[in-house]
């Protein structure tokens, strides 16, 4: 069966759809069939992405490893059972479309609560949950007292990640291995970096997560969007120097595909 990567959280900004496409695109690079799908049925900033990046190959002559990304199907309402819902079906269609021909399926989620994402959370195999370096991003994950260093207890997004465990265990399958990644982390060694990191060990044993580090805060991200490009395409389209900073966003993402730990994986790039 293919392994199921969900990457989701209650909040926008946080850089679910550009570790999405860089997650992706990584593994098919390294030789992975991975099946793509953008859960944001309006927004559609992963199945952008993906689009944008067939067009520039298309216009560029160029073969960039690319996941096999898929709209979600529409679902004939008159063909529900009643108390169906419509959006389960229209996910579960897609995986199974999906997953014959995939090694990995990669789902990325709104930033907001909806059926849908909620359903893809109780797929996951791996939940990559990325975070902004901030308490208020924390705040999706746990409520915190004035001083940020007690955790009062569990909130929104854990308490429907705990429902998603609930579920799989019920249906006896493996337990989801949940990875939060920490995007935009200050260079410096600030007072509020010391705080996140105590508080993220803290909750870590509590709720049953793993951490890892992010991307950094980096122009490169924002300009590559439009041309549907990662970093590991930058030789590609003919850039032959990289900068420093170039070198060392490749780095994280290197490093953050070695702390995903996903089966059958030798991070080579």
């Amino acid at each position: 069966m293919a392994h199921i990567i969900v990457v989701g959280n209650e909040k926008g900004g946080a850089g679910k759809s550009t570790v999405s496409m860089h997650v992706a695109t990584a593994l098919v690079r390294m030789g992975h069939k991975v099946g793509a799908l953008d859960l944001d049925l309006r927004q559609k900033t992963f199945g952008r992405y993906v689009e944008n990046r067939q067009k520039t190959a298309q216009k560029e002559g160029l073969e960039l490893a690319t996941p096999d990304y898929r709209d979600l199907p529409e679902i004939d309402k008159d063909s529900l059972k009643p108390g169906e819902n419509i959006f389960d079906h229209r996910l579960s269609a897609a995986v199974a479309t999906l997953a014959p021909d995939s090694d990995f399926i990669l789902i990325d989620c709104p930033g907001s609560h909806t059926r849908l994402s909620q359903v893809a959370h109780s797929l996951a195999d791996t939940l990559v949950t990325p975070l902004n370096d901030s308490f208020i991003d924390f705040d999706l994950l746990a409520h915190v007292d004035g001083d940020a260093e007690k955790i009062l207890g569990p909130s929104v997004y854990s308490e429907m990640v705990w429902n998603a465990r609930q579920l799989r265990a019920q249906a006896g399958l493996e337990p989801i291995d949940w990875i939060v990644v920490r995007n935009r982390l200050g260079a410096q060694n600030m007072v509020n970096k010391k705080k996140m990191a105590a508080a993220l060990n803290k909750l870590s044993k509590r709720i049953g997560f793993r951490t890892a580090p992010g991307f950094n805060e980096r122009v490169i991200f924002r300009e590559l969007f439009p041309r549907g490009l990662t970093l590991l395409d930058l030789k590609d389209i003919g850039v032959t120097q990289l900068n420093i900073s170039n070198v060392a966003a490749r780095q994280e993402l290197r490093d953050l595909m070695t702390a995903l730990n996903l089966p059958g994986v030798t991070v080579n790039f």
